[in-house]
C-alpha cells in the first residue's frame, strides 16, 4: 500500500508537470494557451508509465527493505 500511494504521487506530480510543460511550449510556440485534447491524454499517458514505473521500483525497494 505504501508502495502504490508513493508511486500515485509521484506519478501525479510528473503529469502535472509534463502537462503544464506542454502549455508552455504552446503558449511560446503560438502565443495563445489552447487546451486540446492530445495534451491531455500525453499528461495521462504520463502518468500512467510513471506510476507503472515507480510502483514496480517501490515494491522492489520494500520487499528487499524486509530482507
Amino acid at each position: 500500500m505504501k508502495a502504490c500511494s508513493k508511486a500515485l504521487l509521484t506519478a501525479l506530480i510528473n503529469g502535472v508537470l509534463a502537462f503544464a510543460l506542454m502549455l508552455l511550449v504552446e503558449f511560446g510556440v503560438s502565443g495563445t494557451l489552447h487546451i486540446t485534447e492530445p495534451y491531455l491524454w500525453a499528461g495521462l499517458l504520463v502518468c500512467l508509465v510513471v506510476f507503472v514505473a515507480q510502483f514496480l521500483r517501490q515494491r522492489h525497494l520494500c520487499r528487499a527493505c524486509k530482507h
